[in-house]
């Protein structure tokens, strides 16, 4: 047997796609700076004293990912970074004309979240590792499910108890266990495609979908939605409800799955609101918003912004009035300062962000990898959307946070470790497809091919 090296599929020395990004992450940082400053000079009427540093901080932040992406993931998608880091950026603005203290810890937080970002690119090297260690991705996902309700180790912030601590540190394990449950459940339903989608079950003289495959992952599910309902999280047991959803309908295509789940989401729904106080509060804030309460100065704000925006930092009223103005409420905050327009360019953002994610999960080399991408761009697109629908009173107000922009280190460091596995799997979808050009196959990332 001998080794040959294969040719490149472009030019050696050229990487187009990852030239696009860096031109990409050089537009989302200005556009950041620009903000900054025109923040400093309407609190300040002055230049920030400190631009040159910060600029650095901003440049340094994106040109470690970038590099990163040139090692480890060189024809990965170009778009996936610069939009994560534009929403870390303008977030980032926003927060710091409000608290200057949050935005000290939410840039440290993003500073994390890149080098895990980097991390995570070296360690999972392969998608389909992640497939072997099925059962461990499991077990970790029950501790971390489970962790906040183990006394002297979770902690209760306002109204949830998603909370754990150890001294002054302070995180929400479940903004990693929704990454995991995301490759548990894709590795289930991928072993399992054939039995979910295929009559096998013989009644009489017909064939019906066998449901014994299903009882196993219904069960576990709904042990994870119990988690978080005695949580008191309704936010998450959305997500986590969604994203199963999607993944299963996605295996299967079958519309009685999807049926199904929307009756289950009824009852369920149901019997939240006789059970749970926190999903009836949140109901009849929806039905019926007060002026005076967190929603209702919300809505004002967003009102005031209009088109164009009242300017940042420039609305007291709004910041002394709406509690978790840089975390829960921050769109309204968006919206306020930056109107329409910003609120607008934050909702393509994410748009483009999705778009990007399901074209990765299209060119996924294997089924796990295709269930994968699409889970974990369902979790990032359903989590902006339950947030943002519920600051306009689109749905009920969730309290979830905004991916990559509102106040949270737990959030966005787990974010940054998501884009970094569709990076990933945007690599190998990218590679199949040279080795479909050049009618070979690469069974690693070494450029190196088994000949006979």
């Amino acid at each position: 047997m001998a080794r040959a090296r294969l040719p490149p599929p472009w030019p050696r020395g050229r990487k187009p796609k990852r030239r696009a990004e860096l031109g990409l992450l050089g537009f989302a940082a200005a556009i950041t700076v620009a903000l900054y400053v025109l923040a400093e000079v309407a609190r300040k009427n002055k230049l920030p004293p400190h631009l040159g540093p910060i600029l650095g901080v901003l440049l340094a932040l994106a040109l470690v990912a970038h590099v990163a992406n040139r090692w480890l993931a060189p024809n990965a998608n170009a778009v996936i970074l610069p939009l994560a880091a534009l929403l870390n950026g303008i977030g980032y603005v926003v927060i710091v004309t409000w608290t200057a203290a949050n935005a000290k810890n939410q840039a440290t937080w993003a500073a994390l979240g890149v080098a895990l970002y980097v991390l995570t690119l070296l360690v999972v090297r392969r998608s389909r590792d992640l497939d072997r260690y099925r059962y461990l991705v499991l077990l970790v996902a029950v501790f971390l499910l489970v962790s906040p309700l183990i006394p002297h180790l979770g902690a209760r912030v306002t109204t949830t108890r998603l909370w754990v601590h150890f001294g002054s540190i302070r995180f929400e394990p479940i903004e990693l266990a929704k990454l995991l449950l995301v490759i548990f459940f894709a590795s289930y339903f991928a072993d399992n495609k054939e039995l979910l989608s295929i009559p096998t079950a013989r009644v009489g003289d017909r064939l019906f979908l066998d449901p014994r495959p299903l009882v196993p992952i219904l069960l576990f599910w709904g042990f994870a939605m119990a988690a978080i309902g005695i949580e008191d999280d309704v936010g998450f047991a959305m997500l986590i409800f969604t994203m199963f959803v999607v993944l299963l309908w996605i295996t299967t295509g079958r519309w009685a799955y999807l049926l199904l789940s929307i009756a289950l989401f009824a009852a369920g729904a149901v019997v939240a609101a006789h059970l749970f106080h926190q999903v009836q509060t949140r109901v009849d804030q929806w039905l019926h918003a007060a002026p005076n309460t967190q929603l209702g100065f919300g809505y004002f704000a967003m009102a005031h912004g209009g088109a164009g925006g009242a300017g940042l930092g420039l609305d007291p009223i709004a910041k002394a009035n709406i509690f978790g103005i840089t975390s829960d409420m921050i769109f309204a905050a968006i919206g306020d300062e930056l109107g329409f327009i910003g609120a607008s360019a934050v909702v393509v953002a994410f748009v483009l962000l999705v778009g990007a994610g399901l074209r990765i999960a299209q060119t996924a080399r294997s089924d796990f990898s295709k269930l994968v991408a699409t889970g974990l761009t369902a979790v990032i697109g359903f989590q902006a959307f339950f947030i943002m629908a519920g600051v306009i009173r689109l749905l009920p107000f969730t309290g979830i946070t905004l991916p990559f922009v509102a106040y949270g280190g737990s959030s966005l460091v787990a974010n940054y470790i998501l884009i970094a596995l569709l990076m990933r799997i945007s690599q190998e979808g990218a590679s199949s497809s040279t080795e479909r050009a050049l009618g070979v196959r690469l069974p690693d990332d070494t450029g190196f091919v088994v000949a006979a």
